[in-house]
């Protein structure tokens, strides 16, 4: 039985959990969607577009270019495969954990959700249920009178009606059918999103529902901390102590040191340890491989965070910046824009981190040519910000 790993193997291991050792297919499939989602687990749904909406670009990531019509297939046509929950954070979920989030749901249904006090008018709370279930779909703004919001705090003065839809979603009263062309929530019955099996389906124990998303989560890390574990579904590491407990004493969870590492560590039995990861892709901010900063520093020595809302002048690196992934490396990063009017892909700035290999400019060139196509965008024009911009402007001219 395996007891340690090099920091190399880890890396092998995480990134093989997140599909990075699948083949791309010419062109990608539901198969290939199911495949990759299976892997991921979920994807963290976010409403920056300075790119591409934040659940389109992991999927890319793994699979290369790819119909997106695909995604909406499995989350607004029958049968759903995906719905959208709080399942890390806003997330799409495959819809059979759709039960298995019931605890979660009655938690918020407990606390009034994020916007509600004890005070509020219960008759409102029947009154918005009612008139989703009469209008079979619809958005807040169609609720109420669409009155102005004011812009506070980086987000939205919400109104009543949009408070009391979140608190109906987040306690499971009611699911999110889709989202519209302002990328608003279409809100709808739970019989109008959810198939009637998976309604059906029994509500586990708490114990039994923790016990399967840790189990997820281990399978969509590969090797993890009891920190990473915890931390993929949102549960906390101490309330994912008892799962990883039964999962290492059921052998389905091997205890493992890794090298550099000083938490202890976990490693799926199912998990593959491949001699090499040839990987290539720009990851999302929001991709599990980064997801938890403290496993990124641990597994890349890649210090990472997102930059959106720091002021302009004290932005290190960039608004929208991705890591590049190239072998089992995370290798730079790169400001990216989609100037869709011009059609252009806009490479705002650029870095190479420290022992970057010198094809990185070349493959990162070549990856960003693969990205544009699969945006619509026809050409890409590299600003003078970075130590690799230069380069990268020269390899996308070649």
């Amino acid at each position: 039985m395996r007891d340690s790993l090099s920091l190399a193997q880890a890396r092998r291991v995480a990134l093989t959990a997140q599909g990075f050792l699948d083949p791309r297919h010419v062109t990608p499939t539901m198969r290939t969607f199911n495949r990759t989602l299976d892997r991921t687990g979920v994807l963290q749904v976010d409403s920056v577009n300075v790119l591409q909406r934040a659940h389109y670009v992991p999927l890319f990531s793994r699979m290369g270019p790819y119909d997106v019509d695909l995604l909406r297939r499995a989350a607004e046509r029958r049968p759903r495969r995906i719905v959208e929950y709080w399942a890390h954070v806003q997330a799409f979920m495959p819809v059979e954990l759709w039960p298995v989030m019931r605890h979660r749901m009655e938690h918020y249904r407990a606390q009034r959700g994020k916007w509600l006090t004890a005070d509020d008018d219960p008759a409102f709370e029947a009154d918005v249920l009612a008139e989703v279930q009469r209008r079979g779909e619809c958005t807040a703004r169609e609720i109420d009178d669409g009155a102005p919001r004011a812009r506070e705090n980086w987000g939205w003065n919400w109104s009543a009606a949009r408070k009391m839809l979140d608190y109906l979603y987040m306690s499971g009263q009611v699911a999110i059918a889709r989202r519209n062309g302002q990328f608003e929530v279409v809100y709808a019955p739970l019989e109008r999103v959810l198939p009637p099996e998976v309604l059906a389906k029994p509500t586990p124990s708490e114990e039994d529902a923790l016990l399967e998303l840790v189990r997820r989560a281990a399978r969509s890390h590969g090797v993890a901390s009891a920190q990473c574990l915890g931390d993929y579904y949102r549960i906390g590491a101490k309330r994912a102590a008892p799962a990883i407990a039964r999962l290492v004493e059921e052998g389905e969870l091997l205890p493992v040191t890794v090298e550099g590492w000083h938490r202890p560590a976990y490693l799926h039995r199912e998990a593959r340890i491949p001699r090499a990861v040839n990987a290539r892709a720009v990851l999302s901010p929001f991709d599990p491989v980064v997801w938890e900063r403290a496993r990124t520093e641990a597994l890349f020595d890649f210090h990472y965070r997102i930059e959106i809302y720091v002021p302009a002048d004290k932005r290190r690196h960039g608004y929208y910046v991705l890591p590049f992934l190239l072998g089992d490396r995370i290798v730079g990063r790169v400001d990216l824009k989609a100037d869709r009017p011009e059609r252009r892909l806009l490479v705002k700035a650029a870095y190479a981190e420290p022992g970057a290999p010198p094809e990185t400019a070349e493959e990162l060139a070549a990856e960003l040519r693969v990205l544009a196509d699969w945006l619509g965008l026809d050409d890409i024009t590299v600003e003078a910000r970075g130590d690799l911009a230069g380069v990268l402007s020269s390899e996308l001219r070649r």
